[in-house]
């Protein structure tokens, strides 16, 4: 096994003059899918844009013996009105700077598997424009997976999709973290990150926990978390805990 394909420590970021993280520590190892969980304004996608290296901390390191990671964005940072097909769409995160060359046969062939794997094959001609709110989900988790990466980082991916897209985003990330792909993504679908995740992380500007679901049963961490009393869907949740 590797070492850890994702190291974070001590990662102290500010935005705006304002500090965002503070003192954040987190691994992830090959084969784990780890939930990021917290409130809005928790700093759980600045998490992901400083280890993608697009916002410069000010304190901490981030590592990963992954290479560089795939990276699922949340649909609005995607522009759907742009003339292009999913076939293109895809192809088109394997060019980085050597567009200007145009794909080669092993760039055509990871976008066709990345295509395969998203449930994709049949839409593959269709403009980006003219798909669902799920099928768009997919087109973003494809465009990740071109790149054939050793580290996932995903943005909310089960915001505003529909079931059978659901489905498939469970299965497919639980057979890249079968297969060795460290996995870390943001959600506010807590049901979805138990059942998905192997651990969750409690973000709110720092690390308030970090275990595996059936561990974080104490509501006193949700309440330091989230700053409120455990809502309907996380009783539900500890419940389901708990009784396992």
């Amino acid at each position: 096994m590797r070492a850890d394909d994702l190291r974070i420590q001590g990662l102290s970021v500010s935005l705006g003059g304002r500090r965002v993280l503070e003192g954040v520590d987190l691994a992830v190892a090959p084969g784990e899918t780890v939930g990021l969980i917290g409130p809005n304004g928790a700093g759980k996608t600045t998490l992901l844009r400083a280890v993608l290296g697009l916002i410069r901390p000010d304190a901490g390191t981030v590592t990963s013996g992954a290479g560089r990671p795939g990276y699922v964005p949340q649909k609005h940072e995607f522009t759907w009105d742009f003339p292009i097909t999913v076939a293109g769409a895809v192809l088109n995160a394997r060019s980085g700077t050597k567009w200007l060359r145009g794909p080669d046969r092993t760039d055509r062939e990871a976008a066709a598997e990345a295509i395969g794997l998203a449930g994709l094959t049949d839409l593959a001609a269709r403009p980006v424009g003219e798909l669902s709110g799920g099928q768009r989900q997919r087109v973003l988790v494809a465009r990740a997976l071109a790149r054939r990466p050793g580290l996932l980082l995903l943005d909310e991916p089960f915001t505003g999709v529909d079931v059978p897209t659901q489905e498939l985003l469970t299965g497919l990330l639980a057979r890249l973290a079968a297969s060795g792909t460290a996995i870390l993504m943001t959600t506010h679908d807590l049901a979805q990150a138990r059942a998905t995740c192997t651990r969750i992380c409690l973000l709110n500007r720092s690390v308030v926990a970090d275990g595996a679901p059936g561990d974080l049963t104490d509501p006193g961490l949700w309440l330091r978390a989230f700053g409120v009393a455990a809502s309907g869907e996380l009783k539900a949740l500890l419940a389901g805990s708990e009784s396992k």
